[in-house]
């Protein structure tokens, strides 16, 4: 009997394979990024055809084939359903999947970004604080968990909120992250520090972003 793993995962992406098939991104709690094939997910009636779309968050049972992964079944606990019929929060998550896809790894410990990335879109869904407060809140910690952000001081053109607001960012549980609002003049410095700072560490074109720059255009 061919042994199965069960993990905890965000689903980041997922593309239509021959005619019934999907090849699913999965970012794990246990095993970092991976891929994996779901075998007649887009068949109707299909027990795993929800569970391959993207943002859906749950369990997953993965049995190793010869070449990759095979979904065998999920439980979804989160499907986003908000997120799904929302134009704008879809384009925001679907940057926030993409930078995910970019700088995670298999096998990699990538526990903080699932759950950073899992309550981004929890925030997105709950319209608590504007979009592009999420996003920027989103990319300073995603830096700060890759060790990769250097934050401003005092010498910076920056204000005292300004500061504040990046130190919370910096060292909230994130669980807690997104419980706070700013003035827009603070959001604006902050949409500044977080672009300035991804561009420096990442430098890389995310075309969802694009996407998301000319819907708001």
């Amino acid at each position: 009997m061919t042994d199965t793993v069960e993990v905890t995962a965000l689903v980041l992406k997922s593309t239509p394979v021959g005619e019934y098939d999907r090849r699913v991104v999965l970012l794990t709690r246990e095993q970092g990024r991976i891929a994996c094939f779901a075998r007649g997910a887009r068949r109707p009636g299909s027990p795993v055809m929800a569970a391959s779309l993207p943002f859906c968050f749950g369990t997953y049972r993965l049995r190793s084939g010869r070449n990759s992964n095979v979904l065998v079944e999920a439980k979804v606990q989160y499907f986003f359903e908000k997120i799904r019929i929302d134009m704008e929060a879809a384009c925001y998550a679907s940057y926030f999947a993409e930078v995910m896809h970019y700088i995670t790894r298999e096998n990699n410990d990538e526990a903080a970004l699932l759950l950073l990335v899992f309550q981004s879109l929890r925030a997105l869904e709950a319209d608590r604080i504007p979009n592009r407060l999420v996003r920027a809140v989103f990319e300073i910690r995603t830096l700060v968990i890759e060790g990769e952000f250097r934050p401003p001081d005092e010498r910076d053109p920056f204000s005292p909120s300004t500061l504040q607001a990046v130190r919370h960012i910096m060292q909230a549980p994130v669980r807690t992250l997104y419980t706070f609002a700013v003035s827009d003049t603070v959001l604006a410095e902050l949409e500044h520090i977080a672009e300035i700072s991804l561009q420096r560490s990442l430098g890389h074109r995310f075309e969802s972003l694009e996407i998301l720059k000319a819907l708001q255009m």
